[in-house]
C-alpha cells in the first residue's frame, strides 16, 4: 500500500514544468490527481503518464483566471472521485518589467494568476470539505486531515527588481494560506506556501525571449539570458538553480502524514537563495 493511496489531489498548471512534476510525484504515492492546463494535448498527455503509474487522472482543461474556474476545476474532482484531499494552487508564470513601465493588463494579470485564481479555488472547495470534515467528526469524532500548498516565490517574500506584479501576488498568497490556515484547521485541513527559488522550467530555461508562454492570445516571452541565470547562480549557497523535481519535493513533503502537525508556515525551497 503506497502512502498516498486513495487520496484525490488537485493540481492546477499541472500539464508541465512543476506542476506536473508535482502531479507526478503526488501520483507516484498514490494519489489520483486532477490534471489542468490551457493546452488540452499537454494536460492529457501528463494524464497518461500518471495513469501508467496505476492510478487515475482526469484532464479539467481552463484558464484559472476564469472567474468560474474554480467551481469547474472543484466539479471535476467531485464528479470523478466523490472527495477532494490535496488541493496545490501552483498555476502561475511572470510578466516582468519595471514598476514605471508595468501596465495595468500586466499587473492585474500577475494578481488574478498568482492570487484570485487560488482563491477562488479554495472557495469552490470549502463546501465539500467542510461538508466532509463534519460528517466524518459526527462518524469518527475527528475528520481526516486534508492539506492545501499555495505557490509563493522567494520574490513575493522579498521583493525582486522588475517583478512587482509578480511579487505582490506571490506576497498576497502567503496572506492567503495563513487565513485559510486559521479558517481551516477545524476541518483538520493543513494550509501552507512553499515558495521557490531559481526553478529551471520554461520560465527560466533558454535564451531570453527563446520561448513565449501564450496567455489570452497574447505571447509573454520566457527564459533568461546565460547572464542573468549566471549572476542568480552564483547568489544561491547550493551554486546552481532546482530542477521541477527538487521543486515538487517540496510540496510532497507537506503532503505526507509526517506533515501533519504543520499549518501555517511558508517553506523556502531555493537552495538557500534569499532576495
Amino acid at each position: 500500500m503506497k502512502i498516498l493511496d486513495g487520496k484525490v489531489a488537485l493540481v492546477s498548471g499541472s500539464g508541465r514544468g512543476i506542476g506536473k512534476a508535482i502531479a507526478l510525484k503526488l501520483a507516484s504515492a498514490g494519489a489520483n490527481v486532477v490534471v489542468n492546463d490551457l493546452d488540452e494535448d499537454v494536460a492529457r498527455a501528463t494524464a497518461a503518464e500518471i495513469e501508467g503509474l496505476g492510478v487515475r487522472a482526469v484532464v479539467c482543461v481552463g484558464d484559472v483566471t476564469d472567474p468560474t474556474f474554480g467551481d469547474t476545476f472543484v466539479s471535476a474532482a467531485v464528479a470523478a472521485f466523490g472527495t477532494i484531499d490535496i488541493i496545490i494552487n501552483n498555476a502561475g508564470y511572470a510578466w516582468d518589467s519595471v514598476l514605471q513601465k508595468t501596465s495595468d493588463e500586466q499587473w492585474i494579470a500577475m494578481l488574478d494568476v498568482h492570487l484570485s485564481a487560488p482563491f477562488r479555488i479554495l472557495r469552490a472547495a470549502q463546501p465539500i470539505i467542510s461538508s466532509a470534515a463534519k460528517a466524518e467528526i459526527e462518524q469518527y469524532g475527528r475528520a481526516k486531515r486534508r492539506t492545501v500548498v499555495n505557490i509563493s516565490s522567494v520574490s513575493g517574500l522579498g521583493g525582486n527588481p522588475g517583478q512587482a506584479g509578480y511579487a505582490a501576488g506571490k506576497a498576497g498568497i502567503v496572506g492567503l494560506t495563513k487565513t485559510v490556515m486559521k479558517e481551516w484547521g477545524r476541518y483538520n485541513t493543513t494550509v501552507n506556501a512553499v515558495a521557490f527559488g531559481a526553478i529551471m522550467t520554461r520560465m527560466t530555461a533558454g535564451e531570453a525571449g527563446s520561448s513565449t508562454i501564450d496567455i489570452k492570445g497574447k505571447k509573454i516571452k520566457a527564459g533568461v539570458s546565460d547572464e542573468i541565470l549566471e549572476a542568480m547562480e552564483k547568489g544561491i549557497p547550493l551554486g546552481r538553480a532546482g530542477t521541477p523535481e527538487e521543486a515538487a519535493g517540496a510540496v510532497y513533503l507537506l503532503c505526507m502524514p509526517e506533515a501533519d502537525y504543520i499549518t501555517g508556515q511558508v517553506i523556502v525551497a531555493g537552495g538557500g537563495w534569499q532576495l
